[in-house]
Formats: structure tokens, C-alpha cells, sequence
């Protein structure tokens, strides 16, 4: 007899309307089964559809194309034997803990005296026993994300879907708290059957996954899928755990279109909507100075220069987008290493930097070329931002339309190439005649 897996989705879209466009595809056809027993974890730039993806499993938001069955059932909404964890702590603050770990009993219907003892027993298993009486604002980040756990696990969940759930704690207290986590998970003291992880740190991943999927941007796809086949507990300085993180480091910081990172090679240009990262010029120029010094020289493992600027992945990415884009670095294999002009970027002086990042800029990213040729052309050479953020957004949400938006500016003010007037909302040319 053949086993169906937990939870299967078969050609999954799911496209978002606008008021004032046909739609923006956030996730493309995707095809993703859950077997029992297993742990997969999903890792992708911000925006690559992984949240949306999570919360189509467990049937708050339906998908547009495709279906995604549990058990052999479609799912039309939130079904039993699902349950969800979330990036906030998304506690009720006139709520006492146990009232807070009993909430989701009480909307099955469960009777009180019953609900209370599965709560306790709930709380007691992820070590909160003693607070049952207190409210969310006497406990500490890592214990209200237990509460959080907790009111998951109380329902007794064939899968478990953890949406970022260690990223609001501090280091400590999301190794600790993933620690216990997965100590439940071996001991079989829990009856999940399978845990679906969304993640931006990649170690994380590797730690507790047996297979990572990564997801590609715009729409959401799925792009690789690496298996883990390394026996728990995981040692991080092994060899065979440290190829894994390169080769998900890889896969993560290589702009598609731009693999391989070869000389002469060139690289596919980008589109006017492309997704910019919030990229900190400031962050960019420290980190091309560190892979220029010792022990790097201009070439790095991506794990080990992360080490190095003491950045975690999520804001690592985007530093290494950043410079792949701009065309001051490139990746491949888990390495990086500085182009000649991250080079020379790298041993220039402040003024001279501007100049090569406003060259860089203007030859690299279209968007900043078109803001710069519409000042230009313009009479006054000044233009409002809503001019640009209407074009962005026949590309990209409202929300992420300012975002980049806001990206470029950065950019372009540091780089000197237009000015931004921030009461106004308009974007001029300091020196028009230059």
C-alpha cells in the first residue's frame, strides 16, 4: 500500500488583486508534499511567497490555482490537525497563559474541565509550568513564544507549521527554545507527525531539517530542493554540515541570471520593477572593506564573511544581493569575490566611492537610470515620488513598491545623482547643470 503523504500542494498560484491592476502573482504553480516523519524547512529572499505558501497549507488564505489536500482532503480553511505558529507572539493580553493555551480548545468545542487539563499538560511540556496565572506582559519574549507553542501543540497536531518562530528572540533564547523543541520532536513526547519550518537563517535549517526547499522571487517558485540526510544532534563544525550551509548559501545569494560568477560572463540586465533590496550603503561599504582585508583578500566563504561583519543571514542576503547587482562582487559555490570594481571601490576614498557608486548605479540599476533621465528632461528637474511609485506598482504591491522606491533614494542620495526633498515627496537634481 502506497503511503499518502501529510499534506500534498499540487500546482499552487496564488495571485493578489489590486484596486488598479489585474492582479500580482505571488506564487507559481507550486508543487510540495509533507511526508510523515519529516521536518522540511523553507528558506527564500523577503518576499518570495514562503509565508503566503505556509498560510495556504494551513487554509487561512486560499490559493487562486491548484489545490493543496491533507490527508487525502482538500483544505478550504483551517483544518483540524493543523496547527500554526507564528513570528509574533499574537497573544491576547487580558489573557492569563493557560487562558491563552485553551483558546484554541474552546473554538473545537472542547468541554472546560478537559480543555484546562490539556492546557496544563501543554504548558507543563514546554516549560512554562508555574505561569500558568501570568499575563503576556510579565514574561520575557521567549516565554510569550512558548505560550505561542504551546496553544499549537495543545490541540495535538498532525503537522505543525512554524511561520519565523525563533526570529524575534534574541540568539540564546531561540537556541534554547529550538533545542527544547526538537528534543519533543525526537523523544516522540509530541504526536506531530510532520513540522513544515519557514526560515532566513540557513544554519537553523540545516540543524533541524531533513529537507530544505528554496524558494526563487517573483512570483514565489520553488528553485532547489536539498536533501539532509545527517543523523540528530547535528554538528555544526562538521564537514558535512558545513557543505550543506555553503551549498544553501550558494543557492540564496546568487542573483538568478548572474550564476557562476564568471569572468567575461555577462550578466542578464534588470527590469525597471525589479525587487531592490533595503540594502544600508553603509553596511555595503564595510562589508567590501572586510572582503578586501586579511584573511580574504577579495575572495571569501559566504558563512565566514558573515562571521566576520557579525550579520545574521536575513540582512547578509541583502548585503550580497547588493553587491551582485551593482556588479562589485560576484557568487558562486558559497563564495564570493570582489570584481574589479568592487576592488577599486574598495581602496578608493570617500569622494571618489560616491563616483564609482553613482557610475555603478546608473549603468546597473534601471530604475535609478530612469528617475535620473526623467529629472534631466524635465524642465524644473524635479518630479514627485508618487510619479515613480504608480510605475513601480504595475510590478510590485503598494507596500513593496515604496520600499524600493525608498531603496533607490538611498542610493541615489549617496550617490549624488539626485536629490530628495522628504516633506515634499519630490525628487529634484541638486546641480542640474552638472
Amino acid at each position: 500500500m502506497i503511503e499518502l503523504p501529510l499534506v500534498e500542494a499540487k500546482q499552487v498560484s496564488k495571485t493578489y488583486q489590486t484596486p488598479d491592476h489585474a492582479g500580482r502573482l505571488v506564487l507559481d504553480s507550486i508543487d510540495f508534499s509533507l511526508r510523515e516523519g519529516e521536518i522540511v524547512a523553507l528558506l527564500g529572499k523577503s518576499g518570495s511567497g514562503k509565508s503566503t505558501f505556509l498560510r495556504t497549507i494551513a487554509g487561512l488564505t486560499q490559493p487562486t490555482g491548484g489545490s493543496v489536500v491533507y490527508r487525502g482532503r482538500d483544505v478550504l480553511g483551517p483544518a483540524h490537525g493543523i496547527a500554526m505558529v507564528f513570528q509574533s507572539f499574537a497573544l491576547f493580553p487580558w489573557l492569563t497563559v493557560l487562558g491563552n493555551v485553551e483558546l484554541g480548545l474552546e473554538a473545537q468545542g472542547v468541554p472546560k474541565q478537559e480543555r484546562r487539563q490539556r492546557a496544563l499538560k501543554a504548558i507543563d511540556l514546554i516549560g512554562l509550568d508555574g505561569f500558568e496565572s501570568a499575563y503576556p506582559k510579565e514574561l520575557s519574549g521567549g516565554m510569550r513564544q512558548r505560550v505561542g507553542f504551546a496553544r499549537a501543540l495543545v490541540v495535538n497536531p498532525d503537522v505543525l507549521l512554524l511561520d519565523e518562530p525563533f526570529s524575534a528572540l534574541d540568539v540564546l533564547t531561540a537556541e534554547t527554545l529550538r533545542g527544547d523543541l526538537m528534543d519533543l520532536w525526537t523523544e516522540r513526547r509530541v504526536p506531530t507527525k510532520g513540522i513544515i519550518l519557514v526560515s532566513h537563517n540557513i544554519e537553523e535549517a540545516v540543524e533541524i531539517a531533513d529537507r530544505i526547499i528554496v524558494f526563487a522571487s517573483d512570483p514565489g517558485r520553488i528553485r532547489a530542493i536539498i536533501p539532509i540526510k545527517l543523523p540528530h544532534p547535528r554538528d555544526y563544525a562538521s564537514p558535512a554540515f558545513r557543505q550543506i550551509v555553503d551549498e544553501v548559501y550558494g543557492l540564496l545569494t546568487t542573483v538568478p541570471g548572474r550564476e557562476g560568477g564568471k569572468r567575461g560572463q555577462k550578466a542578464e540586465p534588470l527590469g525597471l520593477g525589479y525587487r531592490l533590496p533595503s540594502a544600508s550603503v553603509q553596511q555595503l561599504n564595510g562589508l567590501l572593506d572586510t572582503l578586501m582585508e586579511p584573511p580574504f583578500k577579495g575572495r571569501a566563504d559566504l558563512p565566514h564573511l558573515a562571521e566576520a561583519v557579525s550579520l545574521n543571514d536575513d540582512d547578509m542576503l541583502v548585503l550580497i544581493e547588493a553587491v551582485q547587482i551593482m556588479g562589485f562582487a560576484n557568487v558562486g559555490g558559497g563564495d564570493i569575490e570582489a570584481t574589479a570594481s568592487g576592488r577599486k571601490f574598495a581602496n578608493a576614498d570617500m569622494e571618489e566611492r560616491k563616483q564609482l557608486f553613482a557610475k555603478a548605479l546608473l549603468a546597473q540599476i534601471p530604475l535609478a537610470a530612469h528617475i535620473r533621465r526623467v529629472l534631466d528632461e524635465r524642465p524644473g528637474h524635479a518630479a514627485p515620488e508618487t510619479r515613480f511609485l504608480r510605475e513601480l506598482e504595475d510590478y510590485l504591491s503598494e507596500e513593496e513598491a515604496e520600499r524600493v522606491l525608498e531603496s533607490v533614494i538611498n542610493w541615489g542620495r549617496y550617490a549624488e545623482i539626485f536629490a530628495y526633498d522628504y516633506d515634499r515627496g519630490v525628487l529634484s537634481l541638486e546641480n542640474p547643470g552638472a
